[in-house]
């Protein structure tokens, strides 16, 4: 005899229960050995060594596509209770769906650069991901590595960046270290905040499961079993982006991202993610993909924005020939 109590996390449970709970008490009724007790995310079993195991699994199937697909209709409940416990339902025209975000927000790959970060991620463990502002690198990357949160594939995510000013100095800035520091980060929670309830985010960071911080508090760790993204790498130097990548442990998968013309440094050419391609050119299991103006998501104008600046550059370089 068990007595088990069940945590549902990550999904919506207006969802899983269904209108008027329909769909709880369809699921109840598939196991009449079992005394099944629901208090909002929390689910009671009371009955058979085996019968609690079965609906344990099957509770994890249903909650598994609702993760991924946003919805749980009629059809596939059925489904998931006549095929065998490894059913997995596919919905082709779900391919390009990463993650689903809060208040069931698809996120999905929307470029071609996009879709190819994603397919490279299921084969190599280390991307590196490079291209303009907006042109969703960073905000695809951190979706994948939700994504692989949610489906266990990893332990933590962490999230990191140089600490390099872009016009102002870090010891002007008003507050304590931390506070000096959150302006930089901020981009990465803004991301996290779209995908991750706010209190799950909160007790996330607290726990260790999430952590955002400067590049500069990588040193010395090993990180296993962890999903670990880079962002504004161009702000390295070759010597940081080497003390990062030495970084990954065990089931690890790395994304850098960056745009290298938005270099902070006081000499450009010191930019470790203008040298690391060179030099990481013939290693296998290592991915590179170059975003560019067609993959910039945000408002029309900041594509015409990029392409000026491209084009003056462009007119300087001639006219010093």
């Amino acid at each position: 005899m068990t007595d088990k109590v069940l945590i549902i996390e990550d999904v919506d449970i207006v969802k899983l229960y269904g209108i008027n709970n329909a769909n709880y008490n369809f699921i109840v009724s598939q196991f009449p050995k079992l005394k099944i007790i629901s208090r909002g995310k929390e689910i009671r079993i009371i009955g058979d060594d085996a019968e609690t195991e079965r609906f344990e699994n099957k509770l994890n199937i249903i909650t598994e596509y609702l993760l991924h697909h946003g919805n749980l209709r009629d059809s596939i409940l059925s489904d998931i209770f006549l095929k065998d416990e490894n059913f997995k339902y596919a919905d082709n025209s779900l391919t390009d769906v990463i993650a689903y975000g809060n208040n069931g927000r698809i996120i999905r790959a929307r470029t071609d650069n996009q879709r190819k970060l994603v397919e490279l991620y299921k084969e190599n463990d280390l991307l590196f991901a490079v291209g303009p502002a907006g042109s969703g690198k960073t905000y695809t990357a951190i979706a994948l590595a939700v994504r692989a949160l949610r489906d266990r594939e990893v332990r933590k995510i962490i999230l990191t960046r140089p600490a390099v000013e872009a016009g102002e100095r870090l010891g002007f800035l008003p507050g304590d270290f931390k506070e000096k520091l959150d302006p930089y980060l901020q981009p990465l929670y803004d991301a996290l905040n779209d995908m991750i309830p706010q209190r799950k985010l909160q007790t996330y960071i607290e726990d260790g499961t999430v952590q955002i911080a400067p590049l500069a508090y990588m040193r010395g760790r090993t990180l296993d079993n962890a999903f670990v993204i880079l962002d504004e790498a161009q702000n390295t130097t070759l010597n940081q982006i080497k003390m990062f990548l030495t970084r990954m442990g065990c089931n690890a998968k790395f994304i850098v991202t960056g745009d290298i013309t938005q270099i902070d440094l006081p000499f450009k050419n010191d930019s470790g993610l203008l040298k690391i391609r060179k030099i990481l050119a013939e290693v296998k299991n290592i991915g590179f993909i170059d975003f560019d103006s067609r993959d910039i998501i945000r408002h029309p104008l900041v594509k015409t924005i990029i392409s000026a600046f491209e084009k003056n550059e462009k007119t300087i370089k001639q006219d010093k020939k």
